[in-house]
């Protein structure tokens, strides 16, 4: 069981969504070459929560946007908009999203301006910027997954290997 499934109070508040059969598609989608879109959309949702609650602020509607920040089921590394993907996914989402529940202004705004940086459009709510920081942290996090392996099994500066390469 993962630490966001033994959180009550943030299963309350997405639980419902996640379990969603139009949710659950997300599994099978590549997001960030090493995840899945349904586990991004949750590792972004689940921290911003609990920095969001760490801060008193909306936790909420930043778990309940963070969740749906990318609920759409094209692969964006192949299909061409006239208009960049940055600003075409968060539109595709936030309709996505109403059609599964009703969202207030806050979850919206997370959903839509979640690209802010990629996009002009600025956020409008404390919560918008969490799940932009965050979701940026975990796409990074995400695709340099083998690298981070790689590294981890290497042994870097080992006193043998320094004292044989004469320094």
């Amino acid at each position: 069981m993962h630490d966001y499934q033994k959180d009550t109070e943030f299963m309350n508040h997405v639980g419902h969504i996640i379990e969603h059969p139009r949710f659950q598609k997300l599994e099978d989608i590549v997001q960030h070459q090493h995840s899945t879109r349904y586990e991004h959309s949750i590792n972004v949702a689940y921290t911003s929560y609990k920095i969001a609650k760490r801060f008193g602020w909306d936790a909420k509607s930043t778990a309940r946007g963070g969740v749906l920040h990318d609920f759409f089921y094209y692969d964006w590394r192949v299909t061409k908009f006239n208009k960049s993907h940055a600003w075409v996914h968060p539109r595709i989402a936030v309709r996505n999203a109403k059609k599964l529940v009703d969202l207030n202004k806050k979850e919206e705004d997370i959903i839509l301006k979640h690209m802010w940086g990629a996009t002009v459009a600025f956020p409008r709510y404390k919560e918008s910027y969490i799940v932009t920081m965050v979701d940026k942290y975990w796409a990074i996090k995400e695709a340099a997954t083998p690298y981070r392996q790689k590294w981890a099994k290497r042994k870097f500066f080992n006193r043998k290997q320094l004292q044989s390469h004469g320094r």
